[in-house]
């Protein structure tokens, strides 16, 4: 009897410390449900911002970049790559600058590169046709212009006193601003004669593989004269005077830049198409004699 009745004891207090349990939990339920909403909250929100950072998260592990650009591209890239570097710490932006047609010749060659900047469409076109780069977009323009050494500035005024040189250099054919040039005197055989063409060649000494070369055999007096483009006349500085060509015989060059396929630092790629293409990008584009990407176009294949 004593010991049921101890049990019973021991079962009454079990049972009060049981709903003592229940109230206790009872009271702190609205706290826990709190904490609870604020927890799942703070999930959210940290998820929905991990989900609208993946677009920067593209490049994370890639610390380098390689670029492609025609040799009239030299300086304003350069100087874009610093910009580049300082924006994306810890990458290092490697630049190969050549005549388009180099280029375009290595890329199908299997040469390693992320981007591809051309001075023409047509060999950005071919590469897009073999499979070598994907979406090219126009991210500035460019025209020609006659460069003459300064002691040779009073003869030359124009385009008609050409064939008046002692030494001409141009682009060879298949480089971009060869296959502009040839374009211009072609243009102006309506104005300027049948044979006007055939009588600046015959000035030719030299015709060079990328468009720097031309300029720099005018620079240094190896030629009386050359055609470049603007950009690159300006660059040059007092080291030549330049001697715009008529509108009506002028052409336009359209300068692609598009992602090789296989590229790889793919992230850093988009990232550097799209700082080209920004305010910053054509703002600097612009500073170094660059039109805007809209409107014209550069003579037919």
């Amino acid at each position: 009897m004593a010991d049921r009745a101890a049990n019973r004891v021991r079962e009454q207090r079990t049972g009060e410390a049981n709903v003592a349990d229940v109230r206790r939990v009872g009271h702190a339920g609205p706290i826990v449900l709190i904490a609870l909403c604020l927890l799942l909250a703070a999930c959210l929100v940290w998820g929905a911002g991990c989900k609208g950072s993946e677009p920067a998260r593209g490049h994370q592990g890639e610390d380098r970049l390689i670029v492609f650009a025609a040799a009239s591209l030299r300086d304003v890239f350069t100087a874009l790559g610093e910009d580049f570097e300082r924006a994306h710490a810890g990458v290092e932006v490697t630049f190969n600058f050549a005549g388009t047609q180099e280029l375009r010749a290595q890329l199908e060659h299997g040469a390693a590169a992320d981007v591809f900047a051309s001075a023409d469409q047509r060999h950005m076109d071919e590469l897009v046709r073999a499979g070598r780069a994907a979406g090219p977009v126009v991210f500035a323009r460019n025209e020609p212009v006659i460069v003459v050494a300064r002691e040779s500035a009073g003869a030359i005024r124009g385009l008609a006193d050409l064939p008046a040189a002692s030494r001409v250099v141009l682009g060879a054919p298949e480089v971009p601003i060869g296959r502009y040039t040839l374009a211009i005197l072609d243009r102006a055989a309506a104005s300027l004669g049948a044979d006007f063409r055939a009588r600046v060649e015959a000035r030719v000494v030299s015709r060079e593989l990328n468009v720097r070369q031309v300029l720099t055999k005018v620079r240094l007096g190896e030629a009386q004269a050359g055609v470049v483009y603007r950009t690159d006349a300006q660059a040059a500085q007092d080291g030549v005077a330049i001697v715009p060509i008529p509108p009506d015989l002028n052409v336009v060059a359209e300068y692609p830049i598009a992602i090789v396929a296989g590229a790889a630092h793919p992230g850093l790629a988009r990232a550097w198409v799209d700082f080209v293409l920004s305010e910053a990008g054509q703002r600097a584009l612009r500073g170094a004699g660059f039109v805007a990407p809209s409107g014209g176009g550069g003579p037919g294949p």
